[in-house]
């Protein structure tokens, strides 16, 4: 997938990455506290297949959707780019960043420290 996907987009990956395959129509219903209609929601469907996020197949007079990318490959994917893009690839510098912003709790704390001492293991 080349292609970037928006944040509604992501909503409806979400939905597909947890129970798939589904129609539009059951899209839909799993977003409803989004209030889009069935229109929005296709498109946001059709956009995705564009971009190779989705395949879909037909079951009748409907089409029913499934992801083409994994949740992990995908997420491993924007972590990348976000760490080329704001840290010039290291990781260092992100976790550096978000300590000196406070935005680590302890409990953040110690998990990294769990996960450093398993990765020397």
């Amino acid at each position: 997938m080349a292609e970037r996907i928006s944040a509604a987009e992501h909503e409806v990956m979400e939905v597909l990455w947890r129970e798939s395959p589904l129609s539009a129509n059951e899209v839909a219903e799993r977003v409803a506290a989004r209030r889009w209609s069935i229109r929005t929601v296709k498109t946001l469907l059709s956009r995705l297949v564009a971009k190779g996020a989705l395949i879909h197949e037909a079951e009748g007079r409907r089409y029913l959707y499934r992801p083409a990318v994994a949740r992990d490959d995908y997420v491993a994917a924007e972590s990348r780019r976000l760490l080329d893009r704001l840290f010039g690839g290291r990781l260092t510098p992100l976790v550096a960043h978000l300590a000196e912003r406070d935005d680590l709790s302890p409990e953040d704390i110690a998990e990294i420290e769990a996960l450093l001492k398993e990765l020397r293991s």
